[in-house]
């Protein structure tokens, strides 16, 4: 063992970088014939069909229990649900689903815990996506397990589900290598920002858990964590349950921050990474409260960057309507059948956004509190967005300047960083996809690992790839409502980003989102 200046994610984020001198070096021939399946299967449990719940309207059904399951049902399928079957040539068909995964892979596996309710006995139960069903794999008693492995968090002291993500590994491995550690977490935030949104129009409020035991969370539900593991708890408060109105809470515990470490071969080190960012020591809510609580008060109240004599754009807008044409359903249902049509686009055709639109998108994605009177949640959790920064590159956008562009959140304006048309080098920087090239505008967010690690742990490294595809699902949501194409890229070469686009070299890019006009086939 010997000691590094990186701890083991930065060391992490810099051995699965992209080079243009060694990417050819990491390109495989994929093994089609022993590709992993994207779902699991249970062969003991009793099965809860929750097919009929997705046709019946809620205003009909009068039995409490059948209402719960109408809610539940709503929100894992508009969470994780299956929403097109596609013929493949090689094999058995590709599932798509409700929220974007690298590769059409699917890693994520989601979980109910139960404490026990008329419709929902207790215990664990693994959601089936084919079927729309539920599996019931163990009916003993386990809410205090929960509570034990996640600190005794104040969100679990009164709800009575919660919803937990693991991940299997190799489903993503098998395509993308060590790299896939990347998209894992950006795919669990796009399902993340799904719960989100889906619980707004079925009453619940999501409360996100980063911080827990994982040794203890991934025995509660019988994994192989060598395999498969837990990277998220989502108790869902009832809203229509005085007593589940909770506060807001911290979501995230710091691991340790690990410097010394062995030569790690390729292959390895997503498994040592994964277990380096575990949490195995008791840990107190209170305390990160109150550490909370005073970053709070210490955040700086304007934007991180304000260049010197960059041009500054307002985008400050009027909000998407998501509850217009009500009349025919719900207020939101203008939002759920959005999640359910979102696909990734595959090309664009080069023609230009316009200013309006990419006003909107950006207001929705860092701006939830204009939602509010939408019936939206108006400050969702998220790990940590003090620690993820946008950049944006604008290469036909009607009424708005070539160039490269930081997005100031707080400020709600645009400020303009370099001043060319990079469509060329976007093709060239998103490794040949013409995504970069044809689109409008490409999104970069980005993170200070350094500062990042220094404040979680090396686990922060989870928490910012979580928070960046949260953030690029209410874009993917935003971008399909206006009728636009969006799609997310997480293979690009991650340094010569910097260097072309202007962005400080501080900032290690997490997640690239592509936005334009589709080509129509």
């Amino acid at each position: 063992m010997s000691e590094k200046q990186l701890s083991i994610a930065q060391h992490y984020h810099e051995r699965t970088k992209y080079y243009p001198e060694t990417i050819a070096a990491k390109s495989k021939v994929l093994d089609w014939e022993n590709q992993p399946l994207p779902y699991k299967e249970y062969k003991v449990g009793a099965n809860i069909d929750l097919k009929p719940y997705l046709k019946e309207h809620p205003t009909g059904l009068t039995d409490e229990p059948d209402r719960t399951l109408w809610r539940v049902s709503q929100l894992l399928f508009c969470s994780y649900g299956l929403t097109a079957r596609m013929p493949t040539l090689m094999g058995p068909p590709m599932y798509l689903r409700s929220a974007p995964s690298a590769g059409g892979l699917y890693p994520a596996e989601v979980y109910l815990v139960c404490r026990g309710t008329p419709a929902l006995p207790t215990g664990l139960y693994n959601y089936q996506c084919r079927t729309h069903s539920l599996v019931h794999f163990w009916e003993s008693e386990v809410w205090s397990v929960l509570q034990d492995a996640c600190y005794w968090h104040p969100a679990l002291a009164s709800t009575d589900i919660a919803i937990v993500i693991t991940a299997v590994f190799y489903r993503s491995v098998w395509r993308y290598e060590d790299r896939a550690y990347r998209r894992i977490f950006l795919d669990t935030g796009h399902i993340l920002g799904n719960i989100e949104l889906a619980s707004a129009f079925t009453d619940y409020r999501p409360h996100l858990i980063g911080g827990f035991s994982d040794e203890m969370v991934n025995d509660l539900l019988y994994l192989d964590s060598d395999n498969e593991a837990a990277i998220a708890v989502i108790p869902i408060a009832d809203q229509l349950n005085f007593r589940q109105q909770l506060p807001p809470a911290p979501t995230t515990l710091p691991s340790t921050t690990i410097l010394s470490y062995p030569e790690i071969p390729d292959g390895k080190l997503l498994s040592y990474l994964h277990r380096a960012t575990q949490i195995d020591q008791m840990r107190n809510w209170d305390v990160e409260a109150e550490r909370c609580q005073a970053k709070e008060a210490e955040l700086q109240q304007e934007d991180k960057y304000n260049f010197p004599f960059c041009t500054k754009v307002s985008i400050a807008t009027r909000p998407i309507n998501w509850t217009e044409d009500s009349t025919q359903g719900f207020p939101l249902q203008v939002l759920e059948n959005t999640i359910l049509k979102r696909r990734s686009t595959r090309a664009y055709n080069g023609a230009n956004l316009t200013l309006d639109e990419l006003k909107a998108i950006l207001d929705f994605t860092y701006q939830p509190q204009h939602y509010i009177d939408q019936g939206l949640d108006g400050s969702p959790d998220y790990f940590d967005l003090s620690l993820i920064e946008t950049f944006i590159a604008v290469s036909g956008v009607t009424n708005l300047e070539e160039g490269c562009y930081y997005y100031a959140p707080k400020a709600q304006e645009l400020r303009q960083i370099r001043f060319k048309n990079f469509r060329r080098e976007l093709h060239y920087l998103c490794l040949g996809q013409e995504l970069g090239r044809d689109a409008g505008a490409v999104v970069f967010h980005t993170s200070d690992l350094k500062k990042a690690v220094n404040t979680k742990g090396d686990r922060a490294y989870r928490y910012l790839h979580m928070d960046a595809g949260h953030l690029g699902q209410r874009m993917n949501l935003a971008a399909i409502y206006l009728g636009l194409g969006v799609s997310g890229i997480g293979g690009f070469f991650d340094d010569q980003v910097n260097e072309v686009l202007g962005i400080p070299t501080d900032e290690a890019v997490i997640y690239i989102t592509t936005l334009g006009r589709p080509r129509r086939v």
